[in-house]
């Protein structure tokens, strides 16, 4: 059985600060066109998320805002290098909900902060529909996300009994403090 993600939450406090998108010399930020299928699936497969096909996207497509699905285009090559998904995702803890959902940067880009760029572009667009509610979930594994996600003001969520300890693992990876005092607990 495999564990539940790691939940994080973007602070109310920060509800009336959107973040500053900056994209590197060399690349442009837009939004999905159709065609662009073919490259998100190239980047997701390189970034680990492998099962991405259209019948795995179709659900999604349904669920993102409109101009809500950001991508970061290599200018020279044409090629997408970067995406996310601003998701329409509520829940029982997240009535209208909006969820950072499927990030991924290609492999040969790093560095260049074009993660950050597409997510703090999500942020923009959640704040500009008046969500309040705005959460992401991954994995314990990908701690260069976390690291920007925590760095863009994402607080973890404490939603079962083993994250705390869970969170006190990728806090000592990344060298971030461990403040559980501060978190959110569901």
């Amino acid at each position: 059985m495999s564990k539940q993600q790691l939940r994080m939450v973007w602070p109310k406090e920060l509800l009336d600060q959107p973040p500053k998108v900056e994209v590197a010399e060399g690349y442009r930020l837009r939004t999905y066109r159709p065609g662009d299928e073919a490259s998100f699936f190239h980047v997701m497969s390189l970034a680990g998320f492998e099962r991405w096909d259209m019948e795995q996207l179709l659900p999604w497509l349904k669920k993102i805002l409109p101009e809500g699905w950001f991508l970061v285009e290599h200018v020279a090559s044409e090629e997408i290098v970067a995406t996310a998904m601003a998701v329409h995702n509520p829940s029982q803890y997240y009535p209208f909900g909006g969820e950072l959902g499927w990030v991924a940067a290609h492999p040969d880009h790093t560095g260049k902060r074009l993660g950050k760029a597409v997510c703090d572009a999500v942020i923009v667009r959640f704040l500009s529909a008046g969500y309040t509610n705005i959460y992401l979930n991954t994995d314990d594994e990908r701690l260069p996300a976390i690291k920007t996600y925590l760095n863009m003001g994402f607080r973890p969520v404490i939603l079962t009994a083993d994250m705390s300890a869970r969170w006190e693992t990728v806090c000592e990876q990344l060298n971030w403090p461990f403040q559980p005092a501060v978190w959110r607990t569901l």
